[in-house]
């Protein structure tokens, strides 16, 4: 059994660690994006360069929050620990929905324009 703790503790580690690398990553693309390349017609630099970051960051907090609950669940569910998670996972989807909006303009629930209603 302690094999497994390990083992699922290292498996959230590096999924930590690879939710880090991707906003690290991704602040350098849309930097080198920004600098070097020109943004949309429909965009100008700035708000190009805010959406290419806000993309990065969250999807490296999704996989923070995956790292979080994978460590969590199955090494150590004690309430307190379960209480953190939640707490934790709460901070980041508020997180997440308000950069959804700043980088779509929308609501993660709303219909992109165009699209329609599935009937």
């Amino acid at each position: 059994m302690d094999t497994f703790q390990s083992t699922v503790e290292k498996v959230g580690m590096a999924v930590d660690a690879i939710g880090v690398l991707v906003i690290v990553v991704g602040i350098l693309v849309a930097s080198v994006r920004t600098l070097f390349f020109a943004a949309p017609p429909h965009l100008d630099r700035y708000t190009s360069y805010r959406q290419n970051l806000g993309r990065a960051i969250l999807l490296g907090l999704e996989l923070l929050v995956a790292g979080d609950i994978i460590r969590t669940v199955a090494v150590a569910p004690t309430l307190q620990n379960l209480s953190v998670l939640a707490l934790i996972v709460v901070i980041r989807t508020f997180l997440s929905f308000s950069l959804e909006l700043e980088v779509t303009g929308r609501w993660p629930w709303q219909q992109r324009s165009g699209i329609k209603a599935r009937e």
